[in-house]
């Protein structure tokens, strides 16, 4: 669970909250409720991205959303040494010896690549067939990231919206002073509910998404080539040079130390 996405709203709540406290008191955040202004701007929101999206994509958005919450992903690190293992047992055993391996991977991705593999599927099908599904990964991912910024576009539109219907009410009871303050609160509080929705919500869960996107399909990306490489016949060493390039500076700078570390323990025993 990546807990950094639920607290960055939670602290963003309270600092909004602890400033309205420190401006007007406690009483003074009953003040920033107003009921049509959440309606305008949450129901507008809403029915923006109905018509402009099938409703299959919106429904399936809080799923895709989920997953910079709860979906925690491999390392590049893990998923590497994984498939050098099976390069060696590869090598010494035979392709199908990766069939045992099968059961144990959680991962459906990796679990489909390697049974592909014991299958005998030549490297170019492989290739294939998983760059295929990558693609369609992508292009659900693309989609959802879409929608979250479509929604965080109209947000503040539809907060905007809500500032032009408050003035209006407020205009026609000028010769009712009580009834002045209605119409510009609500003036007010839908331009802040559609800007706080939109920055503080939809564009940043936008982001992670696409952030989590990326890091999903180097994954995919690394175990395609690694499995290639198995399937090719490639030697161990040969398997973990091709998947270098996926780390990153840092991560190569991490794992050689880990290697000058092992080559200690195994001089010292």
């Amino acid at each position: 669970m990546d807990i950094a996405t639920p607290a960055g709203m939670l602290i963003g709540a309270l600092l909004l909250i602890v400033s309205i406290i420190l401006g007007g008191g406690v009483s003074g955040i009953v003040g920033f409720i107003n009921i049509p202004s959440i309606m305008i701007v949450i129901g507008g929101t809403i029915s923006a991205t109905l018509v402009r999206y099938p409703l299959q994509v919106v429904t399936g958005l809080v799923t895709l959303s989920m997953k910079t919450i709860f979906v925690k992903l491999s390392s590049p690190q893990f998923e590497m040494e994984r498939l050098i293992e099976y390069a060696k047992l590869a090598r010494r055993e035979g392709l199908l010896a990766l069939e045992s391996k099968v059961v144990d991977i959680k991962d459906a991705f990796l679990s489909k690549s390697i049974q592909l593999l014991v299958d005998g599927t030549d490297a170019d099908g492989l290739r294939s067939i998983l760059e295929k599904e990558i693609d369609n990964v992508r292009g659900r991912h693309t989609k959802g990231k879409g929608v979250l910024e479509s929604m965080g576009i109209v947000a503040p539109a539809f907060g905007m919206m809500g500032t032009l219907i408050g003035l209006v009410l407020m205009l026609r009871e000028l010769d009712d002073p009580s009834k002045i303050g209605v119409g510009m609160a609500t003036a007010l509080l839908t331009t802040l509910y559609g800007v706080i929705v939109a920055n503080l919500i939809l564009l940043p869960m936008s982001g992670k998404l696409d952030i989590r996107s990326k890091e999903e399909l180097l994954l995919k990306e690394l175990v395609v080539e690694g499995v290639v490489a198995i399937q090719s016949g490639d030697n161990p060493s040969i398997v973990e040079e091709k998947l270098k390039g996926f780390l990153s500076p840092s991560q190569r700078k991490q794992k050689k130390m880990e290697a000058l570390k092992d080559q200690i323990r195994s001089a010292g025993a």
